[in-house]
């Protein structure tokens, strides 16, 4: 209190009003500075831009938050002017940072060059994990990988340089976990060009897998367009113990939601089960969130977050963190468009599969449903590893199961691979003896690369066609995603289980229950697995192979060779010409799952990413056209005669000559490969016309200027013959909300008119106008200039 004698009244005011705004000053969450990574100077945590957001959208909003809103909120371009409802409103927001891997970086750095920017906008890094394939072991896969991809590394090496970028060598490790280890941090927000980009879920952020021209746009100062997310909350409770691990959460949840549960939405986790999971195990959960098709998963901050941050040296974020944790959790009484509840305590262990990741099947049921539905029974194949499963909890878990089977005097009966998630990971398990378990048991370790799971697998032991039976500790099980070959029945599950059943080779073998026999004769029953959440003596970060950006970026090339058939310069597509599509061709009528897979493989096809022209003679070729129940066999409609999707669609093209696919649920589900929009485009397509979307496909049409499209009514699939001529009515007036006609012309019959729903904003309009969005940002960086 102040005493104030003999002064005016004036004075006295003034004092009063100086006391009043002392009294008012108080530290700001953004006065502290701490860095997003160790190995990036001058781009700090923005927790300030966040507290600032969140306190206009609360009072706009007058309500209690999600964790997922107040961190997709507290990153908004417009927090006054944005218009906020869930499931409706485009989102414009700025994420801190962008993360690409090599297979799409290559596509996103050519389009980044076309769009005349001289440095990313935002810290962005590249990672090379892609491209390795496995054939016989890490070490010389990796030698092989690095002499048959040296263009193209060369080109990323020398792109990221130039324009300011982080660059992983081969052999670092797979993106997501090198994100999780050095750049993930609580209520950040981050876009990668992979679709398992959600792993950093593990450690609070929201991270969403996109397409390139997304990340373009970012690394260009453009603001992230996103749908405002619904949000689907899942409470924990119990304790996970015994052969239940985190993998089985997010198991259980695919075969509640399926493969298009998620869509349009983000899943929290939430409860006081959460306390009983790994950092590490909530980024598995996180990560395979992606098969449910949910725009991300994530975890509110607690103290397993903040043991994995000082493991990898960042104690400074956890610090922060936990003086931010007011929004690092979602608000009491935060209402969820859709709710699931799950007992840790009463999980099981779960097998998901054949052919999809939502076919969800508790241990104790599998070797009946194995044996019902006619399964392969010999295991050929367990994988343990890939960015899904790949911690050194996981792998120290696997190696306690490995030595107790070595300690009985057995030997894998199945092929076993191991892959590690990181350089620091192997490293680490080098040194503290896991790789050794598994190698004395048969293991074989392959590079730290995506791999097999990626479908950059040289498998031989198996020929294609053969039903066979393999298992995976992955994420994902598509026909022919891990081999190429459609006969393959992969099962996904946790380490633990992939590796105790090794040893059985057997789908009908059960760890829980069943016993094996050692060498001596006699029987035994695998113990509860054990393992390390974090290394005791620390993490080993193994061979550097981190390139950061130079000083002198000027004198930098980028090489790119003009004969190459690996890479090549990008031309800009055509401009919409303002006339009304009429009587078009269909493609293909797709029947049944169309997965990015099927419309852009992968596996060999990898080596083209970087070549328009090249990969596009893979497009549709995995899709089952109606007309025929064939794969890659579709008729030309104007001369009568079959032949690949790709070939027929260059004749239509080369004539000038649009076309369009019609497609069914959940179409383009799976990666957020571009490509699988690119090479539509590229072929002449004009607009892709299904039941149901994928989130991130359906976003990549959008941004190559097609026209992604959907029935009204589902059921109109069902009229629409691959014999039709089709024309698409009221672009004239294309607008927001408004329909757009189907008319089909009948070889037989008047024709039938159908109603065509969309989500096109008046921006996303403006991209099928101008051609495509980067057709719209070169011409505005023009006009700018």
């Amino acid at each position: 209190m102040l005493t104030v004698s003999n002064r005016s009244a004036s004075a006295m005011r003034t004092l009063q009003h100086l006391a009043a705004g002392m009294a008012t000053v108080v530290p700001r969450i953004g006065d502290t500075k701490v860095p997003m990574s160790l190995l990036e100077k001058g781009a700090y945590i923005n927790y300030q831009r966040i507290e600032d957001n969140l306190a206009i959208v609360r009072e706009r909003l007058n309500r209690p938050l999600t964790l997922s809103e107040k961190i997709l909120y507290g990153h908004l371009d417009d927090a006054h002017g944005q218009d906020i409802e869930r499931g409706v409103s485009y989102l414009k927001l700025r994420p801190d940072r962008v993360a690409c891997q090599d297979a799409t970086a290559q596509m996103a750095l050519l389009q980044f060059m076309s769009a005349g920017m001289d440095t990313a906008a935002v810290p962005t890094t590249v990672h090379c994990d892609h491209l390795i394939e496995a054939q016989v072991g890490g070490v010389k896969d990796l030698a092989r990988a690095i002499q048959i991809n040296k263009e193209v590394y060369d080109f990323l090496a020398t792109a990221t340089a130039k324009y300011g970028l982080g660059f992983w060598k081969p052999g670092s490790g797979i993106i997501h976990q090198i994100l999780l280890e050095n750049y993930a941090f609580p209520g950040g927000l981050m876009i990668g060009t992979d679709s398992h980009t959600p792993n950093a879920g593990g450690l609070g952020m929201i991270a969403c897998g996109v397409g390139g021209a997304d990340a373009v746009d970012v690394m260009a100062d453009i603001p992230w367009e996103l749908k405002c997310p619904k949000v689907i909350g899942v409470n924990l409770t119990g304790k996970i113990s015994g052969w239940t691990t985190p993998k089985d959460v997010i198991l259980k949840v695919a075969g509640v939601l399926t493969v298009k549960g998620g869509t349009g939405a983000i899943v929290e986790y939430k409860g006081p089960g959460v306390e009983s999971l790994s950092c590490t195990g909530m980024a598995t959960i996180c990560n395979m969130g992606a098969e449910i098709g949910a725009t991300t998963s994530l975890f509110p901050w607690n103290n397993r977050m903040a043991d994995y941050l000082n493991a990898t040296k960042r104690p400074e974020i956890a610090k922060y963190a936990e003086s931010f944790k007011h929004n690092l959790a979602a608000d009491q009484g935060a209402e969820y468009d859709n709710h699931i509840e799950i007992n840790l305590s009463e999980l099981e262990p779960h097998i998901n599969g054949p052919f999809t990741p939502d076919l969800a099947t508790p241990i104790s049921k599998f070797a009946e449903e194995a044996k019902k539905n006619g399964w392969p029974e010999e295991l050929k194949v367990s994988l343990i590893g890939s960015c899904t499963n790949s911690s050194y909890e996981d792998m120290s878990r696997s190696a306690s199961i490995a030595k107790e089977a070595a300690s009985h005097g057995l030997d894998v009966k199945s092929k076993f691979t191991i892959t590690p998630g990181s350089e620091q990971v192997r490293a680490t398990i080098e040194r503290d003896g896991q790789i050794g378990a598994f190698e004395k048991v048969g293991g074989v370790v392959l590079a730290n690369a995506c791999g097999p799971c990626i479908g950059q697998w040289d498998r031989q032991d198996v020929e294609k066609g053969v039903a066979n039976s393999i298992i995976t500790s992955y994420n994902r099980n598509f026909t022919g995603r891990n081999d190429a070959n459609p006969a393959t029945h992969a099962f996904v599950a946790s380490p633990d289980i992939v590796t105790a059943m090794a040893f059985a080779g057997r789908l009908s073998f059960n760890p829980l229950t069943d016993s094996l026999t050692g060498a001596d004769g006699k029987e035994f029953k695998f113990s509860d697995p054990t393992g390390a959440e974090l290394p005791p003596r620390g993490y080993d970060p193994g061979q550097d192979t981190f390139q950061p950006p130079p000083q002198d970026r000027a004198s930098v090339t980028v090489a790119v060779n003009p004969k190459s058939d690996r890479l090549q310069l990008l031309q800009p597509f055509k401009p919409w010409d303002g006339k009304t599509p009429e009587d078009l061709p269909v493609l293909i009528k797709v029947q049944g799952k169309c997965t990015t897979d099927h419309i852009s493989a992968g596996g060999p096809w990898l080596k083209y990413r970087g070549h328009l022209q090249n990969i596009s003679q893979n497009c549709l070729i995995g899709a089952i056209n109606s007309e025929n129940g064939e794969a890659n066999k579709v008729k030309n409609q104007f001369t009568g005669e079959f032949g690949g999707v790709p070939q027929v669609a260059a004749e239509y093209r080369n004539k000038d000559i649009k076309w369009v696919v019609i497609g069914d649920h959940n179409y383009g589900e799976g990666s957020s490969r571009e490509h699988a929009a690119l090479e539509p485009r590229y072929l002449g397509g004009l607009a892709i016309i299904v039941r149901s979307f994928a989130r991130i496909h359906e976003t990549n049409l959008k941004k190559q200027g097609m026209l992604a499209l959907t029935f009204a009514d589902p059921a109109d699939y069902d009229k629409v013959s691959p014999s039709d001529k089709v024309s698409i009515l009221g672009l004239e007036s294309f607008a927001p909300g408004k329909n757009l006609t189907l008319r089909l012309k009948k070889e037989h019959g008047p024709p039938v008119d159908i109603s065509l729903a969309h989500s096109f904003n008046e921006g996303q309009i403006e991209w099928f106008k101008a051609g495509s969005a980067l057709n719209l940002m070169a011409a505005k960086a023009k006009a700018r200039a």
